[in-house]
């Protein structure tokens, strides 16, 4: 039987800053016997929009965890792929309530990381072998996201192509690629270039990484991702046939996005890119997240800006974690609620300590990110090991209400996987 644990959250007061008192439960997903010592990092969490009971979640490496009632228990097991399955999953599902788990591949030792794979599944317990765009030689293929149009169920996936990981040869550089499917997973498009500019290879502040697309309001597409230019955004008006001749610059990510947290592996202020299609007042706002170092590097910030006539003009940028302490919060994930509209976002927090403790937080804004509220959903601290990889992101699903925060934390060497049961009336 899965293990299930329900704790309790009370109030304290953080310096000038107070997260309000609430019970919320926190469930421990159980691990997936791997070899694999550290199988609950990067989650990715999806709501089923046809059956809001269902929800799926991934981690690295092969991790796949189904919950049928409302996240309250799970089940975990091993994804498989003859194409080999190797981390940084995302899982989304369509308006039918088709599950897609994306991934990167280890098909062989010649040419690993040389694809990204989507299998598919309309019953959890069945996936497909998956499909891919295709291979490009022995150019590793990292760091994908994926939209998917709820009017067409058309996928659209963004990610990082690096000539050579980890190569310092100038000669080897990275860039940004798209490709899509319009056949519900089961084929894709040739992947096509759309970064003008291109980075390095060594997967830090100069490399193009973190590419996230979203879907407008009246169906175009939008990337942003980050790198030695800072945020920039592309733009295409049919459906990825073609592309501004070269991205625009949004913002100076002040500090870069590889960035320093004390007691943790590596970090990253890479961007989230969302658009509100819900039928609320904010519907059609494109929102983008991220986090830099701008007010120094022992203070960390969340932060939000956000466009509401299609990504022409952009506001200033807004501050989420509403502390006024010089302490770090880092790790943000974002989603909408795409019945309400209402803004969603976990993170990582250290407001309450000095010495590296650390605790989840959520945030949300009803107002379309003019406000926010913070709550502490995490049943106590933890403290990284920083000699243990903690993967690179959180993952954060809402439906009608419904919010679903999912993080790693760490005991020890020992990582575990949680999630947080949140149900707004």
């Amino acid at each position: 039987m899965p293990m299930r644990h329900i704790f309790f959250i009370g109030c304290v007061n953080l310096c000038s800053s107070i997260i309000f008192s609430q019970t919320f439960q926190n469930i421990q997903i159980p691990p997936v016997e791997s070899a694999y010592p550290f199988n609950e990092c990067e989650p990715s969490i999806a709501i089923n929009p046809k059956n809001p009971n269902e929800i799926s979640a991934g981690t690295v490496l092969k991790g796949f965890h189904f919950s049928s009632d409302g996240g309250y228990t799970w089940q975990s097991s091993a994804l498989n792929s003859p194409y080999g399955v190797y981390g940084d999953p995302v899982l989304q599902y369509d308006s039918y309530g088709r599950l897609y788990y994306f991934h990167l591949s280890d098909y062989d030792k010649g040419s690993h990381l040389d694809r990204i794979v989507c299998q598919i599944a309309d019953d959890p317990a069945r996936f497909s072998k998956g499909s891919f765009p295709a291979p490009n030689g022995t150019k590793v293929q990292d760091k994908h996201w994926v939209v998917i149009d709820p009017k067409t169920n058309v996928l659209y996936m963004t990610w990082t192509q690096f000539d050579a990981y980890d190569s310092a040869d100038p000669k080897d550089s990275s860039i940004i690629v798209f490709s899509k499917s319009v056949d519900r997973g089961y084929s894709w498009s040739t992947p096509v270039r759309i970064s003008k500019f291109a980075g390095d290879c060594q997967d830090g502040d100069n490399t193009v990484e973190g590419a996230v697309p979203a879907i407008g309001a009246d169906g175009q597409i939008f990337v942003v991702w980050t790198g030695l230019r800072g945020l920039v955004l592309q733009q295409s008006k049919d459906q990825g046939a073609t592309w501004l001749p070269e991205e625009r610059q949004l913002m100076n990510q002040v500090g870069g996005w590889d960035l320093k947290i004390p007691g943790i592996y590596r970090s990253n202020g890479l961007p989230f890119l969302m658009s509100d299609l819900s039928g609320g007042p904010q519907h059609g706002t494109l929102y983008l997240n991220w986090s830099d170092q701008r007010n120094g590097i022992d203070d960390t910030d969340i932060w939000l800006m956000k466009s509401t006539d299609n990504g022409q003009n952009w506001s200033n940028a807004i501050r989420v974690n509403q502390d006024s302490t010089k302490t770090h919060q880092f790790l943000s994930a974002m989603t909408i609620d795409p019945v309400r509209g209402d803004l969603h976002l976990v993170y990582y927090d250290r407001r309450r300590f000095k010495n590296n403790r650390t605790d989840v937080v959520w945030a949300t804004s009803t107002d379309g990110g003019e406000s926010f509220s913070e709550k502490r959903i995490s049943m106590r601290p933890f403290m990284p090991n920083p000699k243990v990889f903690f993967g690179d992101y959180l993952g954060i699903a809402a439906y009608d209400g419904r919010i679903r925060p999912i993080w790693p934390r760490m005991d020890g060497s020992k990582i575990s996987l949680w999630v947080a049961l949140i149900d707004l009336k």
